[in-house]
């Protein structure tokens, strides 16, 4: 009867142990908890001050890359940003610091124009024959006369007034549209003419608002050198955009 009892009871303890043993084997949780811990350490972020830091970081990139820098030395970068921020001793004052940024922003600047207004002439390259040739034909037609700059203008009406100088402000009714007849500007529709200066407006209408006698009316064909050129204006006005005009110049105001 003991060896029976020794026997159930060996058997049940072997049954316990295999039960643990199974159970301990089923323990996926601690290498969940690893993972976490891992990818924790490679990113950096261990902490608040870690995440608000690289926040900082992330903000400020973002902001130098609108410049149009392409390429800093990041270990400076770190070391002018920890100087100031703790109030070290700085290699550079802040005067040829700030002529440091101004100088490699205007480079950026003309690079990054550069390879845009590229990039847009090949966009825009029927655009921009398209208005060539428009006023190659235009400039042989009767009554159309074009001066040195390539500004070409029609007389409608010729007034008997004074002409007005770059200086001088001007009171004017006028009609703009695109070659293709789209009208994008009209002081007519707004039911009231406009007062500027002259020498604030494009070059075309500076130079050919200066040929106008007060009282005329006189309609402009620009090429987009003497507009809006290569980056236009607004949603209405594409770039490399020849423009006409008609312009009526009702009163020189004067300086």
């Amino acid at each position: 009867m003991k060896t029976i009892l020794l026997a159930a009871c060996l058997s049940t303890l072997s049954i316990a142990t295999y039960a643990q043993k199974k159970a301990a084997v089923k323990k996926p949780v601690a290498k969940k908890t690893t993972i976490t811990k891992t990818t924790r350490v490679i990113s950096g972020l261990r902490t608040g001050l870690d995440s608000t830091s690289y926040a900082f970081g992330t903000s400020i990139g973002a902001g130098l890359k609108t410049t149009g820098l392409s390429a800093l030395n990041y270990e400076m970068l770190i070391k002018g940003l920890k100087d100031s921020f703790t109030g070290g001793k700085l290699i550079l004052t802040p005067q040829q610091a700030q002529e440091n940024i101004n100088a490699a922003i205007t480079k950026a600047s003309a690079v990054k124009n550069k390879a845009e207004a590229e990039a847009n002439k090949i966009k825009y390259g029927p655009m921009i024959k398209e208005g060539q040739d428009f006023l190659e034909e235009n400039k042989k037609r009767a009554g159309v006369q074009t001066t040195a700059s390539g500004l070409q203008y029609e007389v409608i009406t010729a007034g008997t007034g004074v002409k007005p100088i770059a200086t001088d402000s001007v009171l004017v009714h006028y009609k703009g549209t695109l070659l293709n007849g789209k009208q994008f500007d009209s002081s007519y529709d707004r039911g009231e003419p406009i007062s500027f200066p002259l020498n604030r407006v494009i070059p075309g209408w500076t130079e050919g608002v200066q040929l106008m006698p007060a009282g005329s009316k006189y309609k402009f064909f620009i090429p987009y050198q003497l507009a809006y050129g290569e980056r236009g204006a607004g949603a209405d006005i594409p770039p490399y955009s020849a423009l006409i005009f008609e312009v009526e110049l009702l009163k020189v105001n004067g300086k």
